[in-house]
């Protein structure tokens, strides 16, 4: 097993998939705003 030394991981995979969760979680909230206010606009 390999000596641990903190501080040297390579964490830009990590970054890069939380960035897209972000992005994808930023642009659903988005998305579901707008159909509900297009619902609300027809609503009877």
């Amino acid at each position: 097993m390999s000596d641990h030394k903190h501080g040297e991981m390579d964490t830009k995979a990590q970054v890069k998939a939380f960035d897209g969760f972000i992005k994808a979680t930023t642009w659903s909230c988005v998305a579901i705003i707008a159909i509900f206010v297009f619902m609300a606009m027809f609503a009877v």
